[in-house]
């Protein structure tokens, strides 16, 4: 099963993400190798091998729920070695657009097209905590607690400065109260309304004199209060006056944090790093592809996507030298993953010979010296 494993999600790494990929990579050398046990000998699963295994062993509840937690599980592991000092999540949803009668799929009126719409929390480094398939016409917070709690829980004894970040789907106050009893700091934005606009109602106002050729901008602080809410909170306002608009952009956001204004907004726009991600999971990886029928399939199939892009973030931020650091996810895997190479079979093992048309040997020595330093150190005797 490890095997079936390894050849799942490197070949989504390496940009084959449909099972019949499986009849060509059951030959291809270095799969074969990765896989391991008999397959550098023979060949490694075939298309049939993989579907049953995608479809009917991991589709099991418990196997799916086993696999939905390894992205996390893996995430633990490198923080062993590399323990974090603070933790930044970013939770976001996004649609994978179907094709077809594919159980769960449903028409979206946000994005306009038929398709799921899994959710996903990501921390500051870009790695994928959890996600969760859900079907296409459910709110962007929908199942958030499923998908928080555990990535939240892991973290509680660990890591004392956590922090959450959320778009105005997840201005919800069950979640407010959530992340405050589990002492996390968190920025979310909230819809504005005429209660809002009225408070900082003197900065709506259009500067006196001549418009200025740059963008003027003004913040505030505010104690705020939903009907909904049991409490007030801290509400912070950005207002900016672009030259040549008639009326400011105006946003919100609740947060619990005490830092001035500024470095408020400054914290939540960062969030944009989640988005990014998204983005790179959907070229690099290609996680949008769930062309199983039943929901159970598909869902399988997106957290082998989680794991495969897991995968290759922990390569680009842990084993690849500063020279390459602004490669993204997709550069990662045509320059170095999905590149052609010279196989040379000898009685005990395989060289694998490249060209130094994207890595160069000096680089290829570096990114091997630190994958060699990830490793564990060995069991005293």
């Amino acid at each position: 099963m490890v095997g079936l494993l390894r050849q799942s999600v490197f070949g989504r790494l390496a940009g084959y993400e449909d099972v019949n990929d499986a009849e060509r990579l059951c030959r291809d050398p270095a799969m074969r190798w990765v896989v391991g046990g008999r397959a550098p000998m023979g060949q490694a699963a075939s298309t049939s091998q993989m579907g049953r295994f995608e479809t009917e062993w991991l589709a099991r509840p418990e196997n799916l729920a086993a696999l939905t937690d390894l992205p996390g599980l893996w995430i633990d592991a490198v923080h062993k070695r590399r323990p974090p000092r603070v933790i930044v999540l970013d939770m976001d949803s996004s649609e994978s657009p179907t094709y077809g009668e594919q159980e769960g799929s449903a028409y979206n009126g946000h994005f306009g097209c038929t398709c799921y719409h899994p959710l996903f929390v990501f921390n500051q480094l870009g790695d994928l905590e959890r996600c969760a398939l859900r079907s296409g016409n459910v709110h962007s917070a929908d199942g958030w607690r499923e998908v928080l709690e555990p990535v939240i829980a892991r973290y509680r004894d660990t890591v004392k400065r956590r922090y959450f970040r959320g778009d105005a789907a997840f201005a919800n106050p069950d979640i407010y109260e959530f992340l405050e009893a589990e002492g996390v700091g968190y920025v979310i934005r909230l819809p504005a309304n005429r209660i809002l606009q009225e408070k900082i109602g003197y900065l709506l106002k259009r500067p006196v004199g001549r418009p200025p050729h740059e963008v003027r901008r003004y913040y505030a602080s505010l104690s705020y209060q939903a009907q909904s809410w049991k409490k007030p909170r801290r509400v912070v306002a950005k207002i900016e006056w672009h030259p040549g608009e008639l009326y400011p952009r105006v946003g919100f956001i609740v947060t619990n944090l005490a830092r001035p204004a500024e470095r408020v907004v400054a914290f939540y726009n960062q969030r944009g790093t989640a988005e990014q991600c998204i983005k790179e999971g959907k070229g690099a990886i290609k996680w949008t592809r769930l062309s199983c029928r039943s929901f159970a399939a598909n869902a399988v199939r997106l957290q082998l996507h989680a794991l495969a892009y897991n995968l290759g973030n922990f390569l680009r931020t842990l084993a690849m030298p500063k020279t390459a650091e602004p490669w993204s996810l997709t550069s990662l895997r045509e320059k170095l993953i999905k590149i052609g190479a010279k196989v040379i079979s000898h009685g005990r093992y395989v060289t694998f010979q490249l060209a130094e048309v994207a890595v160069s040997r000096q680089m290829f020595s570096d990114i091997l010296m630190l994958i060699a330093q990830l490793r564990a150190p060995p069991a005293p005797a």
